[in-house]
């Protein structure tokens, strides 16, 4: 079962998360990226995991800078943290509700 809202109202702007994961994986230090739809109320955030073998490894801000010149203005997440693992369910999908509470 996917989340009930999948999508994140940012200033009257409808942003799916799942685009902004799929363009933030294309960034090469991007392993994985979940865009959690309720962390900060309605503003876009993302947790990333990186890629241990890119070097040097990006900053938060690096990451926020990339993803405004590939995302439109009210698509890019305004806070980037970093995980080292993402907590799973059974069928190994990443549960937003638990990477919510943890990044609060």
């Amino acid at each position: 079962m996917d989340r009930k809202k999948d999508v994140v109202i940012r200033c009257g702007f409808n942003v799916s998360p799942r685009e902004v994961e799929e363009t933030l994986e294309r960034h090469p230090a991007v392993a994985e990226a979940a865009v959690p739809d309720d962390t900060h109320g309605e503003e876009v955030s993302a947790v990333l995991l990186l890629d241990p073998s890119y070097s040097p490894s990006p900053s938060p801000q690096d990451i926020v800078g990339w993803s405004k010149k590939h995302l439109g203005r009210h698509r890019y997440p305004r806070r980037v943290e970093f995980t080292d693992s993402y907590p799973l369910g059974p069928s190994h999908k990443v549960l937003k509700r638990e990477l919510c509470a943890r990044y609060r």
